[in-house]
């Protein structure tokens, strides 16, 4: 008897850390993080895909070449250090936010910064387009069906749901400032204690002493 064949499924894999220095590559990245429905398991490999990443970021004097990326950006060590001032600092700075975004996703919270990034840019929306991008927002982070649902308590998120009807660049203030905070006071002590963190400050200030 013939036995038949067993089908393993596949894992999808996980994207890595990814860097951008171009503002118009990060709206695109907002706009995709909102439509993106599906929840994503973290895969074996995650933690080499982030070295490779990181070692990526670090120019390597002594074979001659540059980072890959040295065109679109410049990462020092005295940068990454000043990340430690504050989450605000963190944020403010492109290659920080990504950093501090792999590093969530590891724990599995990535739609806390996913949210506050798409706040940021929602601020920036002209007016005529608020009211879809504030359902794409609400839909994706807020609606307590949401595949991205963010830890909020039960009257902020019905007063949001409330705003967004007759939208303003201010309707998620309330909302993105609970996650701030909770990421200021729960995620990012642990980033800074974190290998992805001080691994990426080590290389850097290795590499500066060569």
């Amino acid at each position: 008897m013939r036995a038949a064949a067993i089908s393993t499924p596949r894992l999808n894999k996980m994207p890595g850390m990814f860097f951008s220095a171009n503002p118009k590559e990060l709206k695109e990245t907002d706009h995709s993080l909102l439509d993106d429905k599906t929840q994503k398991k973290r895969p074996k490999t995650f933690g080499m895909d982030m070295k490779a990443y990181l070692r990526s970021m670090i120019p390597h004097p002594e074979s001659g070449m540059k980072s890959s990326k040295s065109k679109d950006i410049r990462l020092s060590a005295n940068e990454v250090m000043q990340w430690s001032q504050s989450l605000e600092k963190l944020l403010a700075n492109q290659i920080g936010q990504d950093v501090f975004g792999s590093f969530l996703k590891s724990e599995f919270s990535e739609e806390n910064i996913e949210f506050w990034l798409a706040c940021e840019d929602y601020k920036k929306t002209e007016s005529d387009l608020l009211h879809c991008k504030a359902e794409k927002i609400y839909k994706a982070f807020v609606h307590s069906d949401a595949a991205k649902q963010i830890n909020i308590d039960f009257r902020t998120r019905e007063s949001t749901a409330k705003k967004i009807k007759a939208p303003t660049p201010t309707c998620f203030d309330e909302a993105q400032k609970i996650i701030y905070t909770l990421m200021e006071k729960d995620s990012y002590p642990r980033f800074l204690k974190s290998n992805i963190y001080l691994n990426l400050l080590n290389d850097l200030q290795a590499n500066s002493l060569k």
